[in-house]
């Protein structure tokens, strides 16, 4: 599944909420009541992309039955096209500034995500299953932990 670091900058939700994201018939998702009262096209994003993580560990139960795992990569700025868009539109400003203050000192590769991805599929990760792996070279901790260090 495909997640985002911005999942990781959303509040804490309520146990309703979780399970709603996670287990709601995608169908009707667009009809809940929180997701209803969502204003702002950040949160929006955010919220998709916090169901997608929920998604994944909901399903790793269901299809852990049959044999299958399920886990959900949720990356920061990667340089692909949609990044350079996003390096140069409406928002370059909060993504520049993020870029620059990266604690890896840098953004990912489309190649640094092939080889995550590449991890869940060898036999060192039989054991990995409804997880959110999060690859944003930093900007997470950053975003939390930077005043507290």
């Amino acid at each position: 599944m495909n997640g985002s670091q911005s999942l990781y900058r959303l509040e804490p939700l309520s146990l309703e909420h979780i399970k709603a994201l996670a287990t709601a018939p995608a169908e009707t998702l667009p009809e809940l009541s929180f997701i209803k009262a969502t204003t702002g096209s950040l949160r929006a994003y955010q919220l998709t992309k916090r169901g997608n993580a929920l998604r994944a560990q909901a399903e790793a139960v269901r299809w852990g039955r049959r044999g299958a795992r399920v886990n959900c990569i949720s990356a920061g700025i990667i340089h692909t096209p949609l990044a350079n868009d996003e390096l140069n539109g409406e928002r370059k400003n909060f993504y520049r500034k993020m870029l620059s203050e990266l604690p890896a000192g840098r953004g990912g590769t489309p190649d640094e995500i092939a080889d995550l991805a590449e991890y869940p599929l060898t036999p060192c990760s039989a054991y990995v299953t409804g997880s959110d792996f999060l690859i944003d070279g930093g900007a997470t901790a950053k975003f939390w932990w930077d005043e507290a260090v």
